[in-house]
């Protein structure tokens, strides 16, 4: 038995020392597995941050395009707002234009029409002066011609509807009387 004792150890000793010399003896496969591995690892991570990288850029344009959405429907909204109260405005306007015999009813028809109006310049309304000015197609819409010598050709002479602007976009055209020579 003593003898199959060393034998057997025998026996690891040159399995184990077989293995160490077959790693030992191929160095350089293990270190280009190494860096086999080491290189896909590094691909793997490179295209993992650029993704990251791109999912970040998406979520930003998001995020901006979701704001710049929700600013315009606001807009839109304070828009649509302003349209449907302009021809209250114009209510008032011919209201305040006949002669009532009550001065108090009729200042209060002032008033109320001020502060209408004060409202609606706080929410960007801008009502378009027109009178006097030069016909613009663009904020104008001519619906009367007169021939007058007395001022210039294309002038605007009287104002049948005023004409508004909501935050620099027409609203709604002015109706206007212009002058042709």
């Amino acid at each position: 038995m003593d003898n199959q004792e060393p034998q057997h150890a025998e026996g690891v000793s040159e399995v184990s020392g077989a293995e160490d010399i077959a790693s030992v003896s191929d160095p350089a496969a293990e270190v280009a597995q190494l860096v086999s591995e080491r290189d896909a690892l590094a691909a793997e991570k490179n295209d993992i941050y650029d993704r990251l990288l791109r999912r970040q850029a998406e979520f930003e344009n998001f995020r901006k395009r979701t704001e710049r959405e929700k600013a315009e429907f606001f807009e839109y909204a304070g828009m649509e707002t302003a349209r449907a109260l302009v021809p209250v405005l114009d209510d008032f306007e011919r209201a305040l234009k006949v002669e009532c015999q009550d001065v108090e009813y009729a200042k209060g028809m002032e008033l109320i029409y001020g502060r209408l109006l004060d409202g609606l310049k706080k929410l960007g309304l801008e009502p378009i002066e027109s009178v006097g000015a030069k016909f613009d197609p663009n904020v104008h819409h001519a619906i009367d011609r007169e021939v007058s010598a007395e001022v210039e050709d294309q002038t605007i002479l009287a104002e049948y509807q005023r004409g508004y602007n909501f935050k620099g976009k027409s609203l709604r055209p002015a109706m206007v009387k212009v002058a042709v020579q």
